[in-house]
């Protein structure tokens, strides 16, 4: 009775280990099978990293995208193995080390009587197996492997794995593929226990914005606000931050990727706020920019309607199945859009339109990544979530505007704003801050 017991509180260890918030076991095996098709008759082999391997030095271990999006599994030290044709799945997790358990918690074991219920996969073996059963689901089979190569001459977890089976000529026909861009095209498009994790990211980073702008004030420090904003998110479920904030003020407001946020905000100056939380794996990511004293003036509040104005014009023109985020010569491309109307309001102190200081893309994809992945020859469909962020840096006149918001398009096909709990207009901007 006592060790039916231990195995059930392992088993509840295991998960609350993992995010705050895992969705149900079928929507990743409905992942699983949805990458089967895409592989042709091929084979799946994704590890994760170890713990050694992950980026715990600060926030804790975080498992890989890829793995994560696949298993729903935040534990290290694992391995999937899907084949197309015909459909099987395996997960591997190493076998109990009980000391090392003393230091990192339990974990769940390959031959625990619940690894199946937990992990949700058909079946769940020894990593110890892993051999084997490449071998038993390859045998003399031409079909190719699918993993994580890396890229650009990088290892990835699967890199050091991958080349300990290759060893001993145990796979002679084996041909190893790239799986990230069939992932890509799945992320893509989220399901809806994903758009909830997202949405709950996104209102956790809202609050810290709201609370942000009414404790702006000549003589707080950035790193004041960028600690008050990370508490704030961060008491809503937020795990971390999804990037390094950013908090600029004055000619800071105008380097897109400052990170010391070690400067005392200025009166007359405006203080740019690109931060945002990840919540149970999943990223938000939100600008906003505010008169540090609480007003524009007249030259700060004509940057940023004209930003503003050109966000809405790039909402305004969205297409589901057509419109896309990337720079491209006709209409369809959002970022054009974009550009088109910065170029057509306003100049610069020398006469110059502002254009020139619009020096990013206008958006991107969110999801497990705040980058995330995505095939960029798609346009924005169903079921994306992206940012539309335009922006004007003007280091000579010390202002940088940037209105960064999320977005999803629904089934019907229309442009949803997600961040819509925050001021954007620059009245709005203003109100918020009075109301202390």
């Amino acid at each position: 009775m006592m060790r039916k017991l231990f195995l059930v509180l392992l088993a509840l260890a295991a998960l609350a280990a993992s995010a705050t918030e895992r969705q149900d076991n079928a929507d990743y095996k409905a992942r699983r099978v949805g990458l089967a098709k895409l592989m042709n008759g091929g084979t799946l082999l994704l590890f994760a990293p170890t713990e050694s391997d992950g980026p715990n030095n600060l926030y804790g271990f975080r498992q890989e995208d890829n793995f994560y999006y696949l298993t729903g599994w935040a534990e290290p030290g694992a391995a999937v193995l899907i084949s197309s044709n015909p459909y099987s799945e395996v997960f591997f997790l190493a076998d109990h080390n009980l000391i090392q358990e003393k230091w990192t918690g339990p974990k769940l074991g390959p031959n625990d009587p619940q690894a199946v219920q937990v992990t949700g996969f058909d079946r769940v073996a020894s990593l110890d197996k892993i051999h084997d059963e490449l071998l038993r689901v390859l045998g003399q089979s031409r079909a190719p492997v699918y993993s994580d190569l890396g890229e650009n001459a990088q290892s990835s977890p699967s890199s050091g794995p991958l080349d300990w089976l290759r060893r001993g000529n145990s796979f002679p026909s084996a041909a190893f593929r790239d799986a990230k861009p069939l992932l890509a095209k799945l992320r893509m498009v989220k399901d809806a226990g994903e758009l909830r994790l997202i949405t709950r990211a996104v209102e956790a980073s809202e609050a810290a914005h709201l609370s942000a702008l009414k404790s702006i004030r000549p003589g707080i420090t950035e790193r004041e606000i960028s600690a008050l904003m990370q508490y704030e998110f961060g008491k809503r479920g937020c795990e971390r931050p999804a990037y390094a904030p950013i908090v600029g003020s004055g000619f800071y407001s105008t380097v897109l990727h400052y990170s010391l946020d070690s400067g005392t905000l200025e009166n007359g100056d405006v203080v740019l706020m690109d931060v945002a939380g990840e919540y149970s794996m999943y990223a938000s990511d939100i600008t906003r920019t505010a008169p540090v004293n609480g007003k524009f003036t007249a030259r700060q509040r004509e940057i940023y309607n004209i930003v503003l104005g050109a966000q809405q014009e790039a909402m305004k023109a969205f297409q589901a199945g057509r419109s896309r985020l990337g720079r491209g010569p006709d209409n369809d491309s959002l970022d054009k859009i974009a550009r088109d109307y910065i170029n057509s309001h306003g100049k610069d102190l020398h006469g110059q339109p502002l254009g020139q200081y619009f020096i990013h893309g206008l958006g991107h994809h969110v999801g497990l990544n705040v980058h995330d992945a995505n095939d960029p020859s798609l346009p924005l469909d169903k079921g994306m979530v992206f940012t539309i962020e335009p922006g004007i840096y003007i280091p000579e006149e010390k202002i940088g505007v940037r209105i960064e918001d999320m977005y999803y398009v629904g089934p019907n096909g229309k442009l949803v704003l997600l961040s819509h709990h925050l001021p954007r207009t620059a009245d709005e901007v203003e109100q918020a801050m009075k109301s202390k």
